[in-house]
């Protein structure tokens, strides 16, 4: 395929970051940014194997020049970078009164200043290369709330609200930005946390995949600048 994309995937190891990484591979190059070097290492060589284009890069979006250090050494090797999707994420289930500041600070710097970094360092190389997109991916925890989850919620809510800025801005240089508002999925992020969870009301992250390929293979002069991906019988929305 002569126009392969450079893909960057923030948290891209596992989860729902593996499989738009997995899917992506089947058409674009994919920089599997992580900061679990071994799992990242491991699905580029599946990834490879499939023949497919991947290549994993210690990424760790809280650290700013990590950030930096990481889109030089992208547009050092493939001269571009045509999407970056953020999809970094962690949470600490815990009630306010428990939770400490440490913790609360730990899912700012990845799930809200993380994307703000790497959006920050990737405007100029994509205004430069003449376009580009930016997907974050959001929560339903953004549009509404329910209890131990206050630092995964005001972090999500922000990021909502930072995507729509950032379109307003991004869209000047032709670079479209995409708010994807993910509704539960069949990922670790849950289900190590809660192993009773009912799977039949999640669905599976390579469906939420499959609508971030929809969006970038849309006409170049439309932009979406959010969309809702949730399972038939979502229970967090509405």
């Amino acid at each position: 395929m002569q126009n392969k994309k450079v893909v960057l995937v923030t948290g891209g190891s596992q989860g729902l970051g593996k499989a738009i990484c997995t899917t992506l591979a089947e058409d674009h190059i994919v920089i599997i940014g992580d900061i679990q070097d071994a799992k990242a290492v491991k699905l580029a060589e599946e990834i490879q194997e499939n023949n497919g284009e991947a290549y994993p890069l210690h990424l760790d979006v809280s650290k700013e020049e990590n950030v930096k250090e990481a889109l030089q050494e992208i547009t050092g090797k493939y001269g571009r970078l045509d999407v970056l999707i953020n999809n970094a994420g962690v949470d600490f289930t815990k009630p306010i009164t428990e939770m400490s500041v440490a913790e609360w600070d730990v899912v700012m710097s990845v799930n809200l200043r993380g994307p703000f970094i790497t959006s920050k360092y990737v405007l100029p190389v994509m205004s430069g290369q003449g376009g580009g997109h930016i997907i974050n991916i959001v929560s339903t925890a953004c549009l509404r709330a329910w209890p131990e989850a206050s630092a995964y919620h005001a972090s999500k809510w922000g990021l909502r609200g930072f995507t729509q800025a950032l379109f307003t801005e991004a869209r000047q240089h032709g670079i479209k930005v995409t708010a994807l508002i993910a509704g539960g999925m069949k990922t670790p992020f849950l289900l190590d946390r809660f192993p009773d969870i009912d799977q039949n009301k999640l669905q599976d992250p390579e469906n939420v995949a499959g609508n971030i390929r929809y969006i970038l293979e849309g006409p170049a002069d439309t932009a979406v600048p959010e969309i809702m991906v949730i399972p038939l019988h979502e229970t967090s929305w509405p």
